[in-house]
């Protein structure tokens, strides 16, 4: 990871620590999850809608305020792009379930809804909320 006394990193420095993640609501901004399949990180990406993904990402349809917990299992880390303020409390409660780290950004000047630890990155913010391990 970078170091942010000196340059900020990305958020794909942070998230290429993990072996196995789940991207929350996707949408039509796959190019993280591409990056980070190609970096060798396992991504299942999430969405409340069908989208087309990268063909070495995993799509899976589910709503993360109703999750389906075998969509969580056996992941190291969730992370979310422009999470809205109303869903960082049930994205953090799935990663706390499946035993994983939640990282996320915030749209605009939203701030965060759970407890997190703020980590500069080239793109603004990025927030950390470790699962209870």
């Amino acid at each position: 990871m970078a170091d942010s006394r000196r340059n900020p990193g990305t958020i794909i420095d942070y998230l290429t620590a993990y072996q196995r993640v789940v991207e929350v609501g996707i949408g039509h901004r796959t190019d993280l999850a591409r990056a980070l399949a190609e970096r060798g990180v396992s991504v299942t990406a999430t969405d409340i809608y069908d989208r087309d993904v990268p063909d070495d990402v995993t799509f899976v349809r589910d709503d993360i305020v109703d999750p389906e917990p075998s969509v969580y299992a056996d992941v190291d880390a969730i992370y979310a792009r422009n999470l809205p303020p109303e869903l960082h409390r049930p994205a953090l409660a799935v990663a706390r379930d499946a035993d994983a780290d939640f990282l996320f950004t915030t749209l605009g000047g939203d701030q965060p809804a759970v407890p997190v630890e703020r980590k500069t990155v080239e793109s603004g913010t990025l927030y950390v909320a470790r699962a209870i391990r």
